[in-house]
């Protein structure tokens, strides 16, 4: 029996206006594959159709919301594994696969599902969309030719600061750009942790709400970070605070 396709599904990158989001970040030609799709494996159920009715308004759905199925991963667990949600691939049904934000199996439990795919030789097919790390990247001005996506860096302060020292000794060697993300809610705590740890003319860049009306990109060494934190520090929290973010640093 053939098999069926996995679609690699980019979803927007905020929540909130996604009908004139899909416009500007979404091709048409991956509004209309989605849009024909009734089988998902997403990240998040609410999201994934929040975005299938957004997509709705531009391309029209083949099958009623409420009838299209779709099986929630966020990552292998004792009740699911990657393999237990590959039944309608293997049945020769086509599938979408869906990232809370931007590119599913980038920063994203997706992974294992695409890995999972490869080793049952179902096809898998990426479909363009946004991605926070690349925009973030791309408008740092930092190296796009050598950098590193670390994740989420350690949240104790002590093993914070052994991996920043590391990663700016390797980026002062390499000439490379280093990116991570952050929990919103810790943004000023990740701030200040980085002006501590980081040496004055280090560059550091806050890329945030990518994508969105409200988006705000702020590139300063972190002397000028740490005199807005000395000075001007209310205004700082009100600009990051609770803010989707990606950081990119460089010497």
């Amino acid at each position: 029996m053939k098999k069926g396709t996995l679609f690699l599904v980019p979803n927007t990158l905020g929540d909130e206006h996604r009908e004139t989001q899909i416009a500007s970040v979404i091709p048409p030609f991956v509004a209309g594959v989605a849009a024909k799709l009734d089988c998902w494996i997403v990240e998040n159920a609410k999201t994934a159709r929040a975005f299938l009715s957004a997509v709705h308004q531009i391309t029209p759905l083949q099958k009623p919301l409420q009838e299209i199925s779709m099986s929630v991963w966020r990552g292998p667990s004792k009740e699911v594994q990657a393999i237990d949600l590959m039944g309608p691939l293997l049945e020769g049904r086509d599938m979408g696969l869906m990232s809370e934000a931007g590119l599913p199996a980038i920063a994203d439990p997706g992974t294992e599902i695409v890995a999972m795919a490869h080793h049952l030789q179902i096809p898998v097919r990426p479909l363009t969309g946004p991605n926070s790390l690349m925009l973030a990247l791309m408008a740092s001005g930092m190296s796009g030719q050598h950098f590193c996506f670390h994740g989420y860096l350690p949240i104790k302060a002590p093993e914070r600061l052994k991996k920043l020292r590391s990663m700016e000794n390797e980026s002062k060697q390499n000439h490379s750009a280093h990116l991570w993300i952050e929990t919103p809610y810790r943004n000023l705590s990740m701030l200040t942790g980085l002006t501590e740890a980081l040496a004055p003319n280090t560059n550091l860049c806050m890329a945030m709400d990518l994508t969105l009306e409200t988006e705000q990109i702020i590139r300063l060494p972190v002397s000028s970070w740490q005199k807005l934190l000395q000075s001007d520090v209310s205004t700082l929290i009100k600009n990051i605070d609770k803010r989707p973010a990606v950081f990119v640093m460089q010497v």
